[in-house]
């Protein structure tokens, strides 16, 4: 029997079983200007269908002489809601050898495995397609909802507003800090980005200086000045709670201790602050400045270890709206800043100190005055043949500073560090690197003096080689023949 099908030998598309979902991409394709031929066995359809001036004809797709006459056509959509017969039209295309790209419509999963089987490029499932849309509209929805909260507070700022980012920031929530800065500027709100410690790590430093972001001293200023506060990629840091009542609160991790904020945005299921704020950006269609996108963009990749740690679609996304407008040759400065002579000391006293168990290493870098050195000596170390964890510790005055490492999955280093040190100082980081404070005068029992330095060193740095094993489970372990010690 022949159908008197024709098709045109390019850029030619058939359209077998046009229920609504069918006929949407027939319009859809017919005003991008693509030939489309629409396959039904509805006449009734069929002929309303050619009302419409669409090439409709009635067939069974089922039929082989049916498929027969599609060798010449370049794209299959197989929409019918009938999941058997669009099963048999694959495989009856794919036993005469076609080559077409076919997308074909599935009811669920298990009809979605046998499809591919059968033969079919793109499997879809309308439910699933729709219950996609229906949460991508609600994120929308609550995005436009939560911008409007956000744009109240700040609104009702009378005099300047404070974005507190927290102690010793680093580029996520500096970045965090940038944004909301720049969504305040556009609403005619003056706000300073405020801080505790110092800048200590030789990026974070290169990533404020290129951008020229000014940041203020919580030291040199009365937060009683400001009318809000806002504080911005806060919540893992224990110490850092702000003894103020914050006006917003915006983080990727649930707050500890909590706030009870006017705004809270809370977002555990994104991998950086910055990624929430990038959000408002588009939101408020804010002009991205060349240093806020610079900067968001820096946040992610430093967040997320360059998108190798816990990224979510979220992170790309965001990144990717960002990377256009960032400034690429600032962020390769950034990325690539020069060695300070006291962390080129560090990294060379804790090469020379370390204490190899396994994989593990774990080294003592002396008495030290940037603490920051630290996490740069641990990436360093990490970089060691055979080496999957380090931790490299170190003793100013009156505390033991610890930063740890690992690109061991098994291995969450900043469980490692809580287990070890818990009951003395609170671990702050991620499961790939963490950091640790602990009062040295709790650790050792022992006030610190000109003359009991090298005594004190000593005991410390036994119990913290001592805990450091034993909580990564390597206290039996034997070291190796790479260890230094000092000798």
């Amino acid at each position: 029997m022949s159908t008197g099908i024709t098709m045109a030998s390019m850029s030619s598309y058939a359209i077998l079983g046009c229920g609504s979902v069918g006929h949407a991409v027939a319009e859809e394709l017919v005003d991008e200007g693509k030939e489309v031929l629409i396959l039904d066995q509805d006449p009734g359809r069929v002929e309303a269908l050619r009302d419409q001036d669409l090439n409709a004809k009635t067939a069974d797709i089922r039929e082989e002489d049916v498929i027969a006459e599609l060798d010449e056509t370049d794209v299959i959509l197989i929409l019918s809601s009938d999941v058997a017969a669009n099963r048999e039209a694959v495989e009856n295309i794919r036993e005469r050898g076609g080559e077409q790209f076919i997308v074909v419509r599935a009811s669920d999963p298990v009809s979605a495995d046998e499809l591919t089987k059968a033969g079919a490029d793109v499997v879809i499932n309308p439910s699933s397609v729709i219950a996609d849309s229906a949460l991508r509209a609600l994120e929308s929805g609550e995005l436009e909802y939560k911008a409007e909260q956000l744009a109240e507070v700040i609104d009702d700022t009378e005099s300047k507003m404070a974005i507190i980012t927290h102690d010793n920031p680093g580029p996520d929530s500096i970045a965090s800090a940038v944004a909301l800065q720049a969504i305040a500027s556009a609403r005619g709100v003056e706000a300073d980005i405020l801080y505790d410690g110092e800048i200590g790590h030789q990026e974070n430093r290169a990533f404020v200086n290129l951008l020229g972001i000014d940041l203020v001293s919580r030291d040199g200023v009365n937060l009683d000045d400001y009318d809000t506060i806002a504080l911005v990629d806060h919540a893992k840091a224990a110490e850092n709670a702000v003894d103020v009542e914050a006006d917003i609160f915006i983080d990727h991790f649930e707050p500890d201790p909590e706030y009870d904020a006017a705004f809270m945005d809370v977002r555990p299921n994104v991998s950086s602050t910055s990624t929430i704020l990038t959000k408002y950006v588009q939101e408020f269609d804010l002009t991205l400045g060349k240093e806020v996108a610079t900067a968001l963009l820096y946040g992610i990749r430093a967040e997320t270890l360059d998108f190798k740690r816990d990224t979510t679609p979220a992170d790309l996304t965001a990144a990717a709206y960002l990377y256009p407008f960032a400034d690429h040759d600032t962020l390769e400065q950034v990325e690539s800043p020069s060695m300070s002579p006291e962390t080129l000391d560090v990294l060379a006293e804790a090469i020379r100190n370390r204490d190899v168990k396994g994989s593990h290493l774990v080294s003592n870098a002396g008495f030290i005055r940037d603490r920051d050195a630290l996490t740069q000596a641990a990436q360093h170390l990490l970089n060691l043949e055979g080496i999957t964890t380090t931790a490299v510790f170190a003793l100013d005055d009156d505390t033991i500073y610890l930063a740890a490492r690992s690109k061991d999955i098994r291995l969450n280093i900043r469980n490692v560090l809580q287990d070890a040190f818990g009951e003395l100082g609170e671990a702050t980081g991620h499961s790939t690197d963490a950091n640790v404070s602990i009062p040295l005068g709790i650790f050792t029992g022992i006030e610190t003096t000109e003359s009991n330095r090298d005594t004190l060193l000593q005991l410390v740095e036994e119990a913290v080689r001592r805990k450091l094993f034993q909580a990564m489970g390597v206290e039996g372990a034997s070291s190796s023949s790479e260890s230094g010690n000092g000798n």
